[in-house]
């Protein structure tokens, strides 16, 4: 793999004028002390003001008793925000160079994020893609011309690989098109069909040269979205406890689901992070696998905050919904969280039955909980906690279990 002539971004003594153009060239893999750089912070808090949007209208949905039409509005709306945000990260972990031309492309994206955010109401309540497709459309042109600069910099399978990246975007935002003109029905079939057309182009392109994308890079870029998407569920969520505290004066019977959001939450940060996941990316096969499946992860970590917020709506009677389904909209997601994370993370440092069955049957626990009434969500955040706790027990004893084996091991 060719690797960059020019020092990497950050590197101490690297002027301004040097960051001007520079050729985008492929970086190490095994660059040291490889970290998120300041423009893709900005660009993640960017992209979750998508992901906000489409938080808030699944909430209007579901409180409205369309959580069908819902559902399938945010899934759609969300597959394009993480896919666009995935392909520059795994892009940038390739081939960033931070040069003035990147930048500013980079920056492009951004723009079309929230031209896509500014378009997610119309699509929920009026069927209208227009804006959200015109927003994909810009980061889509804009990632076609990384790639295309990084074809001009390459030479032989590096070179085809970059020209086949930007000729499937390209191919696939034809295809997008559909959803603004063909009838309504049609689209949800359209939707499948192309978002299968999306995860093939990675496939596709790197058959024969696969990129140097940095693999503590890659798991510090997903880490550090997980946590902006939990952060932005704890905010949805108390703005929505304040907002009926002040207008119903309910404290009472919002404490059960703030204290049960809040604990769902935290164990959601502690079961992704509880264990570095950069040394199972060793391939682009495990690479890919495991960055496919953050869709289901980042979806349904937003979308436990959609659901504490209907929870909260449906007890000040704002939502015409039963109790059942409000609950079904925190415990559903956090379920689905919990097992991504351990089909993910999770499975592959789990030692022993006992471990490996720990976030499975949370998972199953939680989604009982869902019948509990009005404690369904403080149910699911004690569940969720006590899944924490005996996963940090079992561990433990894993570790002792081999410490006590080494001290009376033979020596030599």
């Amino acid at each position: 793999m060719t690797s960059s002539s020019a020092p990497p971004p950050g590197t101490p003594g690297t002027s301004e004028s040097s960051r001007l153009l520079r050729r985008l060239t492929a970086r190490g893999r095994d660059e040291t002390h490889r970290v998120s750089s300041p423009l893709e912070l900005l660009f993640d808090l960017c992209f979750v003001v998508a992901i906000a949007q489409a938080g808030v209208q699944l909430v209007h949905a579901v409180a409205a008793g369309h959580a069908g039409q819902g559902i399938l509005n945010y899934a759609m709306v969300f597959f394009a925000i993480w896919w666009a945000w995935m392909n520059f990260s795994w892009f940038a972990s390739a081939y960033d160079n931070d040069d003035v031309l990147y930048r500013l492309v980079t920056l492009t994206q951004i723009a079309g994020v929230l031209v896509l955010a500014a378009g997610v109401s119309r699509a929920f309540q009026h069927h209208d893609y227009v804006l959200v497709w015109l927003g994909y459309l810009i980061m889509r042109l804009a990632m076609a011309t990384q790639w295309l600069r990084a074809a001009r910099s390459a030479t032989g399978a590096e070179r085809r690989m970059a020209l086949r990246y930007a000729f499937g975007v390209l191919v696939c935002m034809v295809g997008w098109f559909g959803l603004v003109v063909l009838p309504e029905p049609a689209r949800p079939w359209l939707f499948l069909v192309m978002a299968v057309a999306e995860l093939c182009v990675p496939l596709f392109a790197e058959k024969d040269y696969g990129t140097s994308w940095h693999p503590h890079h890659i798991a510090e870029r997903f880490g550090l979205f997980t946590i902006i998407v939990l952060g932005e569920t704890i905010a949805a969520a108390t703005v929505a406890v304040k907002s009926a505290v002040d207008e119903h004066d309910a404290l009472g019977e919002l404490l059960p689901i703030a204290a049960g959001g809040l604990l769902i939450v935290f164990s959601a940060w502690w079961i992704y992070f509880v264990v570095p996941i950069h040394g199972h990316l060793r391939s682009n096969r495990q690479a890919f696998l495991w960055g496919y499946g953050h869709y289901l992860i980042f979806a349904s970590a937003a979308a436990i905050g959609a659901g504490l917020e209907v929870a909260v709506e449906q007890v000040v009677g704002k939502a015409h919904i039963s109790t059942l389904a409000a609950s079904a909209a925190v415990t559903l997601p956090t379920a689905l969280y919990l097992l991504t994370v351990w089909a993910l993370h999770s499975r592959h440092f789990k030692v022993g039955i006992a471990q490996q069955l720990v976030l499975p049957v949370t998972a199953l626990l939680v989604i009982c909980c869902t019948f509990l009434g009005d404690w369904a969500v403080l149910a699911s955040g004690l569940v969720s906690t006590a899944a924490v706790a005996t996963g940090a027990v079992l561990a433990a004893r894993t570790v002792r279990r081999d410490h006590e084996a080494d001290a009376t091991a033979p020596a030599g």
